[in-house]
């Protein structure tokens, strides 16, 4: 499928009541996926411990020393 047929798609799915912000959301959110997905084919993930790791630096950032 397009990018062109993926966007008509996902805008035809919407309610009848979206607005256009609506529409650009589910766009780059669905975006955002897709890069995600290709990132994690082509291995660049992160191990769950490593994300553990992040994540205590961020939520306790004067304790994660």
């Amino acid at each position: 499928m397009t990018a062109k047929e993926k966007v008509l798609k996902t805008v035809q799915q919407l309610p009848d009541d979206a607005t256009i912000e609506d529409a650009m959301e589910r766009l780059l959110m669905l975006a955002k996926i897709e890069k995600g997905i290709a990132q994690a084919d082509r291995g660049e993930t992160v191990s769950h411990q490593e994300v553990k790791d992040r994540m205590n630096k961020w939520l306790n950032p004067l304790t994660a020393n």
